[in-house]
């Protein structure tokens, strides 16, 4: 028999305890425990040990971003986040989530119990994923540090042995677009490798991160703080200007197209052709369209299913160049390993060597 998932649920209010808690039973198995406060929390840490956190944002005592910190500090362990979708809560939550969060569940307003059964099924699948999902820790700075310190000159060797043959692949510099696509774990990650690109790099870059709305404004604002490329949402047609970076706008997908005066992306209604949004898959196969595929690097990172996996692979067989993060440091190694298993991979790479590779690249 399968032990019961162990889920740490963290919040001030009494009401949404219960109500986190009837939903993780209902479920079946879980076994839940209940904490007031981040305070709270960490007392319980110890004794409980629990596979999962389900951490609220905003609590007297000791709010959830103190808390997480200390959760990655002191005891690591998958936390999902309780956030609104509001902007304010965007940002708290992509900083948890750069903290090293796996994930966010909608925290819900209005009548409690009638919002908690509309995402009832996002949080029970949620934190089954968290609990199987591979904890990020050590936060930006650090790795800003340690990425600092090694040379872009060369491009690493792979660290499985699992690298392929660029194959027909374009000479080096010969890069018109750079694709980007990451789902769970996606955010702190994206953040990271964006901010180490080189400032002469020349290619666009554009980036589908599965997001609502809400997040992806602040998530291409967050990032064009560190990135040495400008960075923008993508909320209308937007012509592609070299060394810029493009973040689809969350809830719907991004398209490539040429037009007389040159490449534009625009934002194209979520179809049910896509099951997940913004569609790496639909953004991949509009860029093979207009762009020499020979001439397109695509990267699949983090994330639940295999979005990306089925066009990226496409990109491979033509010509282009690909890569996976591995299944080492991925927090989920889902789209990057449906790529892997399709032989799609030109290169299967550590998260901390996809910068260089990328720079050795372009």
């Amino acid at each position: 028999m399968t032990a019961a998932t162990k889920v740490l649920v963290v919040d001030d209010s009494a009401l949404m305890r219960k109500a986190l808690k009837t939903m993780l039973l209902d479920a079946e198995g879980f076994d839940v425990h209940l904490a007031r406060n981040g305070e709270d929390a960490l007392e319980q840490l110890p004794r409980v040990r629990p596979d999962v956190v389900t951490l609220d944002i905003n609590m007297p005592v000791m709010d959830g971003l103190t808390c997480l910190a200390e959760i990655m500090r002191t005891s690591p362990c998958p936390v999902v986040m309780v956030s609104s979708l509001t902007e304010r809560g965007a940002l708290v939550t992509l900083e948890a989530l750069e903290l090293g969060a796996v994930d966010y569940v909608e925290k819900p307003g209005g009548t409690v119990s009638l919002n908690m059964r509309d995402a009832a099924e996002e949080l029970v699948d949620k934190v089954r994923r968290a609990a199987r999902a591979r904890t990020r820790t050590g936060g930006l700075a650090a790795r800003l540090r340690r990425a600092r310190e090694e040379s872009f000159a060369t491009a690493p060797a792979p660290r499985s042995g699992t690298a392929r043959s660029a194959g027909a692949g374009s000479a080096r510099g010969e890069v018109d677009l750079l694709v980007l696509g990451a789902s769970t774990g996606g955010p702190a990650l994206l953040s990271d490798l964006l901010a180490q690109l080189p400032a002469g790099c020349t290619a666009p870059v554009l980036v589908a991160q599965h997001m609502p709305q809400s997040f992806t404004g602040p998530l291409a604002r967050r990032i064009d703080a560190s990135c040495p490329l400008p960075v923008q949402e993508v909320t209308g047609l937007t012509p592609v200007r070299p060394g810029h970076v493009y973040v689809a706008r969350g809830d719907a997908d991004m398209v490539v197209a040429r037009r007389a005066e040159g490449l534009v992306v625009r934002p194209a209604p979520a179809g049910p052709s896509y099951r997940w949004h913004p569609s790496v898959d639909r953004l991949v196969q509009s860029a093979m369209e207009v762009i020499d595929p020979r001439r397109v690097v695509g990267v699949l990172l983090t994330g639940m299913g295999d979005d990306g996996a089925e066009q990226m692979a496409e990109l491979h067989s033509r010509g282009g160049r690909t890569i996976a993060e591995s299944e080492e440091s991925a927090v989920v190694w889902g789209m990057p390993g449906q790529l892997v298993a399709r032989g799609g991979a030109t290169r299967v790479l550590h998260s901390d060597d996809i910068p260089a590779q990328l720079a050795a690249w372009l």
